[in-house]
C-alpha cells in the first residue's frame, strides 16, 4: 500500500519501529520524517527531523525498552541521535525539536559519508554501529552516567558500506546448556528487571556484528573482554565487486548462523555456519529461474523476516524478492512484488 511521505526527493529507506505502529523515512532532502501507521495506512501529518545538511541514507529504530529513538546517517558525516520526549516534558524548547523530537546525540567524528546505522540487540545495551566511507567504523555505547562512549577503528581499506549485528544469543545455547565461555568473545548475562524472565536473564549474551566494504568483503567483528577491543574473527571473499548490505538472520540460540550479502556484482549470497566450533563459513549464491546467479540489476539491500527463514531481497531494476530455504538446503524465490 503506497504511503505519501511529502519527501521532495529520493527516499533511501524505510523503517517501522519494534511493534510496526511507526515508520521513520529519510531522503535526499535532507530530512528524516517519522508517520503513526495503523493497518498500513499513514496516521496525521508525521514529523520532520531536520538536522542533517547533505542526503541522508540510513535510519534505524532503538528497541522501545530505550524509549523512542531513532538513529540516522547521511552523506554529511554525522549520525543523529533523535528521541520523542514525553508530552508537556518542555524538550520542545530546543530549535533541534520538531514535534516531541528532539537531537540528544550529534556524532562528528568520521571524516566521509557515513553509509549506514545499526543498534546492537537489546540484552547488549544501548548501542549502535556505524560504518563510512572514510573506512572507519564507530560502536557507539551509551553508558549510565549519560555519555557515549566510542570505540573507533579500521574497518575497510576502501571504504565502509553497511553494518547489521548478530543475535545476541550464542549459537546453540538454546539446546546446549551453557557452562562457561568456551571463546575470548565478550560474554555477559544481563539482569532482567522481571521476576518472570529469570532464564532469559541467565542465558550469555556476545558482542559480534559484520560489516561490508568496498573492498568486496563482508568482515565479522567481535568484542574481546580481555584488551577490550574489537577484532576480525572471520572474513567473507566470494563477490567479485562492492558488497552493498549484509544482514545478519535473527536467532533464538539454533546451532546455524546465516547472513545475507547484497553486492554490486548483481548477485546475493546466504553465509552458513552450522555450528560455532565449525571451521568456517560455506557460501551459496542465489540461483534465478534458467538457473543464473545475476540479478537484472545491482542488488542494493537485503533484510531478514523476524523469524528469520525469509530473506527479503531489493534490486535496482525496482523489484522485491522473497527466498526461503527449502528441505533440500536450496533458497528458492517465493514472491515477486514490482513498485
Amino acid at each position: 500500500m503506497p504511503i505519501e511521505t511529502a519527501h521532495e526527493d529520493m527516499i533511501h529507506d524505510a523503517q517501522l519501529d519494534y511493534y510496526g505502529k511507526r515508520l521513520a523515512t529519510c531522503s535526499s532532502d535532507r530530512s528524516v520524517k517519522v508517520f503513526d501507521v495503523v493497518d498500513g495506512e499513514k496516521q496525521g501529518a508525521g514529523y520532520t527531523l531536520k538536522g542533517h545538511s547533505g542526503p541522508v541514507w540510513q535510519v534505524a529504530w532503538a528497541h522501545p525498552k530505550y524509549g523512542h529513538i531513532l538513529a540516522s546517517c547521511s552523506y554529511d558525516g554525522k549520525v543523529l541521535i533523535w528521541k520523542e520526549q514525553p508530552q508537556g516534558s518542555g524538550a520542545n524548547t530546543s530549535h533541534d525539536a520538531a514535534g516531541n523530537w528532539s537531537k540528544i546525540k550529534e556524532y562528528t567524528a568520521h571524516t566521509a559519508s557515513v553509509n549506514s546505522v545499526s543498534w546492537a540487540p537489546h540484552e547488549l545495551g544501548p548501542m549502535v554501529a556505524c560504518a563510512s566511507s572514510d573506512g572507519k567504523i564507530s560502536v557507539l555505547t551509551f553508558q549510565n552516567d549519560g555519555q557515549w562512549n566510542v570505540d573507533f577503528f579500521n574497518g575497510h581499506a576502501v571504504g565502509c558500506t553497511a553494518v547489521s549485528w548478530a543475535p545476541a544469543v550464542l549459537p546453540g545455547s538454546l539446546i546446549v546448556p551453557f557452562t562457561s565461555p568456551t571463546n575470548t568473545a565478550t560474554t555477559t548475562n544481563p539482569q532482567s528487571t522481571n521476576a518472570n524472565t529469570s532464564t532469559q536473564a541467565a542465558q550469555p549474551t556476545v558482542k559480534r556484528f559484520a560489516s561490508a566494504g568496498c573492498d568486496n568483503k563482508v568482515k565479522i567483528w567481535v568484542h574481546r573482554a580481555q584488551t577490550n577491543t574489537w577484532q576480525v574473527e572471520d572474513t567473507l571473499e566470494g563477490h567479485t565487486d562492492w558488497v552493498r548490505d549484509v544482514a545478519w538472520a535473527p536467532n533464538i540460540g539454533l546451532p546455524r548462523s546465516y547472513i545475507a550479502t547484497a553486492s554490486q556484482d548483481k548477485t546475493v549470497c546466504i553465509w552458513t555456519k552450522d555450528s560455532p566450533k565449525a571451521s568456517g563459513w560455506e557460501k551459496q549464491t542465489l540461483a534465478l529461474e534458467g538457473g543464473g546467479s545475476k540479478f537484472p540489476d545491482v542488488v542494493w539491500r537485503v533484510s531478514w523476516s523476524t523469524a528469520g527463514n525469509i530473506l527479503a531481497v531489493s534490486c535496482g531494476d525496482g523489484k522485491v524478492t522473497l527466498w526461503k530455504e527449502n528441505l533440500k538446503g536450496v533458497w528458492e524465490c517465493v514472491s515477486e512484488m514490482t513498485s
